[in-house]
């Protein structure tokens, strides 16, 4: 999909969806692991990272 690193960070780079509701959170992965972030729609707290295809 992306061909230089630029691009590579912008879309995959901290980026994480809810397990829920599938709604993507941009957010540090120390953050996530530490349980403080939350969805923003259904308040649940199980994130996964985005996909990349």
């Amino acid at each position: 999909m992306a061909k230089f690193p630029e691009a590579e960070a912008r879309l995959h780079k901290n980026i994480f969806v809810c397990r829920r509701c599938k709604r993507k959170i941009r957010t540090t992965t120390m953050r996530v692991l530490s349980g403080k972030v939350k969805c923003r729609h259904c308040n649940g707290k199980a994130l996964r990272p985005i996909r990349k295809k």
